[in-house]
């Protein structure tokens, strides 16, 4: 097997676990069922300018890390600022391919660095625990709707 059919095996799909609408800068995160994805990221979110910052993403397996790093139980989404909660699949493993997120499609175009609200939000050395951790952002290949519960995949396998 040569490194492009490895590259392209996932043990399975993936989850949106959760989805969050920031609708004014420095506002608490809003947590919602569903929300539409436009060309420009997430309907209702006030981040909302497009391109290969569109919509963030992050991976639910990173959550407990994160919180052990900070000493803490557990850290609820909200409090770290992204879009999209994502369990089951290697978001960093998907980086620079078109993936099925919902009914929209996406391409995750880099790693999101923790922002210096992190210290604040997280506590002493919040920001550090982010580190490596921050999740991806991502720009938007097809608009639809996103909804906690549906599938993330590499679009290739995606079925319409």
């Amino acid at each position: 097997m040569d490194l492009k059919d490895l590259l392209s095996r996932h043990a399975r799909s993936g989850r949106i676990d959760w989805i969050g609408l920031r609708p004014a800068r420095l506002a608490p995160v809003e947590p919602v069922e569903a929300a539409h994805l436009l060309e420009t990221g997430l309907e209702g979110d006030h981040h909302a300018s497009g391109g290969k910052r569109a919509v963030t993403l992050i991976q639910a397996e990173h959550l407990p890390l994160i919180a052990s790093l900070v000493g803490t139980a557990a850290i609820e989404p909200a409090r770290l600022r992204r879009n999209i909660v994502v369990s089951g699949i290697n978001l960093a493993a998907l980086r620079h391919r078109t993936v099925a997120l919902g009914g929209a499609q996406i391409e995750i175009s880099g790693p999101c660095a923790p922002c210096s609200r992190m210290e604040k939000e997280l506590g002493f050395g919040g920001y550090n625990a982010m580190r490596g951790h921050g999740g991806w952002y991502a720009r938007v290949v097809r608009s639809g709707r996103v909804a906690v519960g549906e599938v993330v995949m590499p679009a290739s396998t995606a079925v319409d």
